[in-house]
């Protein structure tokens, strides 16, 4: 049996021009604000995974089951209703940012935003800031 491989993988898709296609202008250029922010955060270039992610640094990871793969530590998409956040350790070691934040909806690892006007900028950098220092600690 093959092994099942991630659907979501890193590629050499144009992050300029998926981003600058995004049709709503406020949208776009919040995009391209948190694109800007998690560059200076990681240090890391922006890189496309999948069609519609944009992604900052890897880490590689192998399930009890044997899975293994390779992900972002961090990232974004313009999705249709929100711009979502890729905040891969999950929420619950972040609650005080999460009350400072503002107006959000949350997954596993996934924050959900309308707009950046809609959350603090500072809180949403640290919690940034924070989820990608806790990935590069314990994937290297």
């Amino acid at each position: 049996m093959a092994k099942a491989q991630n659907k979501t993988i890193e590629n050499d898709g144009n992050v300029n021009d998926f981003l600058n296609s995004v049709a709503d202008e406020n949208k776009r250029n919040d995009c391209l604000q948190i694109k800007k922010w998690m560059e200076e955060i990681t240090s890391e270039p922006a890189k496309m995974w999948g069609t519609s992610i944009v992604g900052f640094g890897t880490y590689h990871y192998k399930y009890a089951s044997g899975r293994e793969g390779d992900f972002m530590k961090v990232g974004f998409s313009p999705r249709a209703q929100n711009i979502t956040l890729y905040i891969m350790p999950g929420f619950g070691r972040y609650e005080e940012l999460m009350e400072r934040l503002g107006k959000y909806k949350i997954g596993k690892s996934c924050l959900y935003v309308k707009k950046l006007e809609d959350v603090d900028n500072d809180v949403l950098k640290d919690l940034i800031t924070e989820s990608f220092s806790y990935m590069t600690n314990k994937y290297g």
